[in-house]
C-alpha cells in the first residue's frame, strides 16, 4: 500500500466528496506511477477547513483554509518546525529511509468549494491536488515541469 490514510475524527466528507477512502487508497499507487515515483508511498490526512487553517497558521504563517499541504520527509518534526524545508530525494532514499515522500493534510471542505468554483469534476480537482502536493514532496517547485506532470496526472486518473 503507497498510501496510509488518516481521516479527522468526526469529520463528515461532503456529498459531492469523489472517492471512498477505499478508492483514494486505490487511485494513489496509479498516481505515483504517473509522476514517476513508483515505489513510493506518503501518508494522507483528510481534515476540514477549520482543521487545516490551523495547521497553515502553525506552519505557514497564513491566516485561513488552504486546499492541500505538503510536508516533505526530512523536513523535522512539524511539530518543532515554522515551514518544512524540501529535502534533497536522493539524500532521503541513501539515508535508508525508503520511499516515503511524507504527509499530506487535505481540506475537504476546500476541495469542495474549489471545484465547484473552478467549474472541475471532485474527482479531478482531488486528482489535480493530490498530484500536486505529491509533487511538492518529491521536491518540484512551482513552474513548468510541475504543472505538466500535475496535468498529465489528471489526463490519465482524473477524469471520472
Amino acid at each position: 500500500m503507497s498510501v496510509s490514510l488518516f481521516t479527522q475524527t468526526g469529520l463528515r466528507l461532503p456529498p459531492v466528496f469523489p472517492l471512498s477512502r477505499h478508492e483514494i487508497l486505490e487511485l494513489c499507487d496509479p498516481l505515483l506511477d504517473v509522476l514517476g515515483l513508483s515505489g513510493s508511498s506518503f501518508d494522507l490526512h483528510l481534515v476540514d477547513d477549520a482543521d487545516i487553517a490551523r495547521r497553515n497558521a502553525a506552519f505557514m504563517g497564513c491566516v485561513g483554509p488552504t486546499n492541500v499541504l505538503s510536508f516533505p520527509a526530512g523536513s523535522g518534526d512539524v511539530e518543532e518546525t515554522d515551514v518544512p524545508d524540501v529535502p534533497d530525494m536522493a539524500d532521503v532514499f541513501e539515508e535508508g529511509q525508503g520511499h516515503w515522500l511524507g504527509e499530506i493534510v487535505l481540506s475537504v471542505d476546500t476541495l469542495e468549494r474549489e471545484a465547484f468554483l473552478y467549474g472541475q469534476q471532485p474527482r479531478e480537482h482531488l486528482v489535480r491536488l493530490l498530484a500536486h502536493a505529491v509533487l511538492h514532496l518529491a521536491g518540484h517547485d512551482h513552474g513548468e515541469i510541475m504543472d505538466a506532470l500535475t496535468d498529465q496526472a489528471v489526463e490519465a486518473l482524473g477524469r471520472s
